[in-house]
């Protein structure tokens, strides 16, 4: 946790402090959060995502707990599990347990048609779904024609989506486990084409880094805009591998 908040505040603070997002943390290690920031004192309250790591019912406690530490952390998103059928009633006690201003965030477990259902019934009760792209074995990683699925269902849903896990590096590659990640530049580039009814999975499945720098360089202020308000945020473990490789690209 000392690394992980004082990683955090440099960044904030960076050349490239344009690029940070929000800080991660498990309801579960949130009182030691709070521990290193009253050591740390930040100068401005930490904006926070919440995720949650203790069941449903433990929303409301972390949520109160974090509220009444307003000198140190800001709420801005909590995200969790789905149960495997994402039921009406589950996503309405997320609706009443996460204030009206603060961003839900509900990842169905992926796989088969019933991982789209429930993709679609998080939107249409006001969430954003999220798009985990790797972990630690195999299974973890969905493919291009899954990821491109996910991609159909949210921008024709008309809302923000989140990708989480796997997504350090810009491109397409392999890593020495032999595991084949996404790139976060994949993602934005077949976002767009998803946008303007293009070929997606192409996109996704490139290890071409000049030609999807260049398709991003390309697009129009209102496409960048659109594109930023479905694929509006992702979660890296590395603060500094993305801005490395938007750096080589001549993105930053």
């Amino acid at each position: 946790m000392p690394d992980a908040v004082r990683g955090h505040l440099d960044g904030r603070v960076g050349d490239f402090s344009g690029v940070m997002g929000l800080f991660l943390c498990p309801a579960s290690r949130l009182a030691e959060l709070i521990t290193e920031l009253i050591k740390v004192k930040p100068a401005k309250p930490i904006a926070l995502s919440l995720v949650i790591d203790t069941g449903l019912g433990g929303v409301p406690k972390a949520v109160s707990i974090v509220e009444s530490r307003s000198e140190l952390l800001a709420l801005r998103m909590v995200e969790m599990p789905a149960p495997s059928d994402v039921d009406e009633v589950w996503l309405e006690r997320v609706s009443e347990f996460v204030p009206e201003d603060v961003i839900r965030v509900v990842e169905p477990r992926r796989g088969g048609a019933e991982w789209l259902d429930g993709v679609r019934r998080v939107i249409e009760h006001g969430s954003w779904p999220k798009l985990r792209c790797g972990g630690l074995s195999q299974e973890n990683f969905p493919s291009v024609e899954e990821v491109g699925d996910f991609l159909t269902v949210v921008s024709g849903g008309g809302v923000a989506f989140k990708a989480t896990a796997g997504l350090h590096r810009a491109v397409r590659h392999t890593d020495e486990q032999g595991f084949t990640h996404h790139g976060f530049l994949n993602l934005l580039v077949a976002t767009a084409r998803s946008l303007s009814g293009r070929d997606v999975r192409e996109a996704l499945a490139s290890t071409d880094a000049e030609a999807l720098t260049a398709e991003a360089k390309a697009l129009s202020d209102q496409a960048a805009h659109a594109v930023r308000g479905v694929f509006a945020s992702y979660g890296s473990c590395s603060l500094s591998e993305p801005v490395t490789d938007l750096e080589g690209l001549g993105l930053l």
